[in-house]
């Protein structure tokens, strides 16, 4: 907590905190934003893992038909504020198991095309369970381009930890080689309870094996509202098993594309985070542009009602001042290890060099960063230091607001300090 303060203060110059309000506006401004993503957000799961922080529901067939309902709806009240298609760089779904609405995903998706031209790929997770011949296949049909499956590990310790059982993962992933999906990502966690270096490396070393083109590895994070029966590894572990995926990368001969994920060269990467602006459809499902980020609700009930009055679903919106907006792009781009000069100036309105001259200075001298002329490089010991930072950013704000957000559909205010 003290560490997310004092950077706050720090970078945004101000001891003002995140506020986010109850109160919301029925009209987003997005018409003249470049690289806009969208995501769609599926809660619907047939078990729930209690590793796992995200908003997701019993898989119930009668709620499953109103909320699709629900969020073709959402999707009309969102692009009928434009009176032309906007262009929209990617799509991403999201959950909870999208597969579970594999019927439905074309009639999201059409109608999402109905509003916006999608330049880039389309994104789908996948519950290994969910793997078979024919969701791949309608997948396909659908235009889905990247799959990210989450597999978490192939140890069977590792799995039992997080009551996971193996579902034939190996024999999964050799089916989704057939369908040549352009991205194959596969999830893994590290820094759970009696995981050591040596199943890491093996884990990595058997998703490339068996045809992921990109890793994404996440850091077990115990969350005060989930019920874990074990308890992460310690933060000094953590870090070493972060070094040790930097080691394997080089010797594997892998791209590391952000703090946590790894790629084969001259594949394509993606990522559901790491864009300038987006909007979010579904329960949960956040939106982020110029001056703006807001939060859906995170019951379906309460989401469903208020697309029936025809008003956004939004739980709550924190106004940007230019400096919080510059912090928000700066900790989402050092995700990536890659920041863009233009695309921060044409954010935030000033030059990055003005605003943050002496901590750049500082960082370049530190070696956290190197540049050239249009961008800043995170170096390998800055995405420690980074690593650090979103540990106790996620204890300190996400865990806040998503443990609120699950028990109250609408809040009045969060303060985020």
């Amino acid at each position: 907590m003290l560490l997310t303060s004092l950077l706050r203060i720090l970078l945004t110059r101000s001891l003002k905190p995140f506020v986010f309000d109850g109160t919301y506006s029925n009209t987003l401004d997005f018409k003249t934003l470049d690289h806009l993503g969208l995501y769609v957000h599926i809660p619907f799961c047939k078990s729930l893992c209690d590793f796992c922080p995200y908003c997701k529901v019993k898989y119930d067939p009668s709620v499953v038909k109103d909320y699709k309902k629900a969020l073709l709806q959402e999707i009309d009240l969102v692009g009928q504020m434009t009176s032309t298609k906007k262009e929209a760089t990617s799509l991403y779904f999201g959950g909870g198991s999208p597969a579970l609405m594999i019927d439905d995903l074309s009639d999201i998706i059409n109608k999402l095309r109905h509003y916006f031209i999608i330049t880039g790929g389309i994104g789908v997770e996948l519950h290994p369970s969910n793997i078979t011949y024919s969701t791949l296949t309608k997948l396909k049909t659908a235009g889905v381009t990247m799959i990210s499956v989450g597999i978490q590990s192939f140890n069977e310790n590792c799995l039992h930890i997080i009551d996971r059982e193996n579902d034939d993962f190996k024999g999964k992933l050799k089916l989704i080689q057939d369908f040549n999906f352009e991205v194959v990502d596969v999830d893994l966690i590290f820094g759970m309870s009696g995981q050591n270096k040596d199943v890491l490396k093996n884990d990595i070393v058997t998703a490339f094996k068996y045809g992921a083109t990109q890793v994404s590895t996440y850091p077990f994070i115990d969350f005060t509202f989930a019920n874990n029966k074990h308890k992460p590894l310690s933060h000094k572990k953590k870090k070493e098993m972060l070094k040790c995926l930097n080691a394997i990368s080089h010797e594997l001969d892998i791209e590391r594309t952000s703090v946590w994920t790894f790629a084969k060269k001259g594949t394509s990467k993606y990522s559901s985070v790491t864009r300038d602006t987006f909007l979010g459809f579904g329960v949960s499902a956040t939106t982020l542009l110029k001056d703006i980020f807001k939060i859906n609700t995170f019951s379906i009930e309460a989401y469903i009602n208020r697309i029936k009055a025809k008003e956004l679903p939004t739980s709550l919106m924190l106004s940007f001042t230019k400096r919080q907006r510059a912090v928000y792009y700066l900790f989402w781009s050092a995700y990536s290890l890659i920041i863009h000069k233009n695309s921060f100036e044409n954010l935030v309105g000033d030059p990055l060099h003005k605003l943050y001259s002496f901590e750049l200075y500082l960082a370049e001298k530190l070696g956290f960063i190197t540049s050239d002329d249009d961008h800043y490089y995170l170096t390998d010991k800055a995405s420690y230091i980074y690593h650090d930072i979103e540990q106790q950013y996620t204890r300190s704000y996400i865990d806040k607001m998503w443990h609120i957000s699950r028990t109250i559909s609408f809040p009045d205010k969060i303060i985020l300090k």
